[in-house]
């Protein structure tokens, strides 16, 4: 079997690669029976020479190989029928922009498999970027809190070479007795944690950090039932929760209430409480005033994110009481970043732990005939149309949603 690493065609340019120089090197060692080829790149992160200098095919064409391999959306013009792909298509949760691509993918008879449902049997997701997401969201909150109250300057993490440097830069700063709140237990939310725990900022129980003032920053880590209650005064459960979230209510405001800084890192599933409103954010006790964002949903479960914000300019201010928004330095305001891209600022090192990820589970299970299922549950679309556990999607691709 022949396996392309494409080039990433999606405007902005994205700088990741699923697979690293040596990594792919690893990869040939490990499935000799297996070829890999790479399609010339000027963005890449690792330029074309580096993976002549593995001995790697570098090429302007890869239409000769069954596998391509890529990390964001391939353009339609790009795709090429009766192939089989790996990217995130962004078309799972029905997103309207995307409703093409996907058609065209059956239309073009390809083999899709999304990145974002290559997982466990369990459904826990296998590989992706969410701790480089964590990672450098959570950064960038401190670089925002440093811009707006003029406490220290923090470089753009897209200007530093990779997370160690990241770190180094955070060495040099001192942070002010502040109160964080940190949402989720996946991926996201421990790269965030890397970030608080390099920072040496105390991490501290609930009870604790809903009743004492402390002369330190410190966080505290919030998981679903942390931050929802039901509604009818029984002890909640997490896994009733995610099969059926109805009976829940938020209960994030006792957060809200003594906490200066969040960084939401959870994963919002249809129908879940919000976390907070814009009617929560207008009340006088809601003492947030910074929110790093990076699960970033839309006008949602977090109030202040009304829009996404870009690597070039990732930070703004929300209003709450005429829930626009303003500058970050505006009374009043919550001081807001939610760019939706963020380990393209870390390209180096999270493609090198996307490759880790992808050489372990995915490209074994080509040689064994997916055992495991992984292929299986990660494949969308075959012979034109949507797999079985995919048809919930046949309106969407039909336009009917």
């Amino acid at each position: 079997m022949k396996f392309a690493i494409i080039k990433e065609r999606k405007n902005p340019p994205d700088r990741r690669v699923v697979f690293s120089p040596e990594m792919l090197a690893k990869a040939r060692v490990q499935f000799p029976q297996s070829e890999f080829v790479v399609e010339s790149s000027d963005i890449r992160i690792f330029p074309d020479e580096a993976y002549k200098n593995q001995d790697f095919l570098v090429t302007n064409t890869v239409s000769d190989a069954d596998v391509m391999i890529g990390v964001k959306e391939v353009p339609i013009d790009a795709l090429i029928s009766n192939k089989k792909y790996f990217f995130f298509s962004h078309t799972i949760k029905k997103q309207p922009y995307n409703r093409k691509l996907l058609k065209a993918i059956l239309d073009k008879n390809i083999e899709m498999y999304d990145h974002e449902v290559i997982t466990k049997a369990n459904g826990a997701r296998l590989i992706g970027f969410g701790r480089y997401a964590g990672l450098v969201g959570a950064y960038n909150g401190f670089r925002l809190l440093g811009i707006r109250d003029g406490l220290f300057k923090l470089p753009k993490v897209e200007h530093l070479a990779d997370l160690e440097e990241v770190k180094q830069e955070l060495d040099k700063i001192t942070l002010p007795n502040i109160k964080i709140i940190l949402s989720g237990t996946g991926k996201v939310a421990h790269g965030a944690k890397e970030i608080l725990d390099h920072l040496q900022i105390s991490e501290v129980t609930d009870e604790a950090f809903l009743s004492q003032e402390f002369d330190r920053p410190v966080y505290c880590l919030i998981d679903v039932m942390e931050y929802n209650k039901r509604k009818d005064g029984a002890k909640g459960d997490k896994f009733e929760f995610y099969k059926d979230p109805s009976p829940y209510e938020s209960d994030f405001m006792k957060y809200a209430q003594v906490a200066d800084f969040f960084i939401a890192g959870h994963f919002y599933g249809d129908g879940a409480p919000y976390l907070f409103t814009r009617e929560d954010a207008k009340r006088p006790d809601f003492n947030i005033n910074i929110v790093a964002d990076v699960s970033c949903d839309i006008d949602g479960p977090v109030a202040s994110t009304i829009r996404p914000s870009t690597i070039a300019d990732p930070f703004y201010g929300y209003d709450p009481n005429t829930e626009k928004e303003v500058p970050i330095d505006h009374p009043g305001a919550i001081a807001v970043m939610a760019v939706d891209n963020l380990p393209c600022e870390l390209p180096k090192d999270a493609s090198e732990g996307f490759g880790e990820m992808f050489l372990k589970y995915v490209i074994p299970a080509f040689h064994t005939d997916d055992s495991d299922g992984i292929l299986e549950r990660a494949l969308m679309t075959k012979n034109g149309k949507l797999t079985e556990r995919y048809t919930y999607l046949q309106d969407y691709v039909a336009g009917n949603e």
